[in-house]
């Protein structure tokens, strides 16, 4: 059974690009030095995503509380909201934009009125529009 663990680390004080060339390679020699069997990269236009395949969850719970992936993850951009860690595939098999949250419902939210148009009709005739002289000042 294959377990896969995913990392993405999202832009905040700096590119989260910035971050994967400083920790990139420490955290691939740690996967690959212990038991992982792929990995791969996706950039998006707001962040980075890693993904690692292990042959094993043990190996993959030993690989995530390694201190070098702990001091990588300590590091990321946005401390606070930019670091999502999880079992299973992430941002390369998904959406490449991400998700926006939904306005909240509730109870006093109601459809903005469309504004409503005034049409006059007139029958048409097969005479020109009187001429009017404006008397100028």
């Amino acid at each position: 059974m294959d377990s896969w663990l995913s990392i993405e680390v999202l832009d905040g004080e700096f590119a989260a690009h910035s971050w994967q060339r400083a920790h990139g390679d420490n955290l691939t020699e740690a996967a690959l030095t212990h038991g992982a069997e792929q990995w791969t990269w996706h950039v998006h236009r707001w962040g980075v995503t890693l993904e690692i395949e292990f042959a094993t969850e043990a190996q993959r719970d030993r690989f995530r509380g390694l201190p070098a992936v702990t001091a990588a993850l300590d590091a990321v951009p946005d401390s606070e909201r930019g670091l999502l860690v999880y079992p299973g595939r992430g941002g390369g098999s998904g959406s490449r934009v991400p998700r926006h949250p939904r306005p909240l419902p509730r109870a006093d939210a109601g459809a903005v009125p469309t504004p409503k148009e005034e049409v006059r009709l007139q029958l048409a005739t097969g005479e020109p529009p009187p001429f009017q002289l404006s008397s100028g000042g």
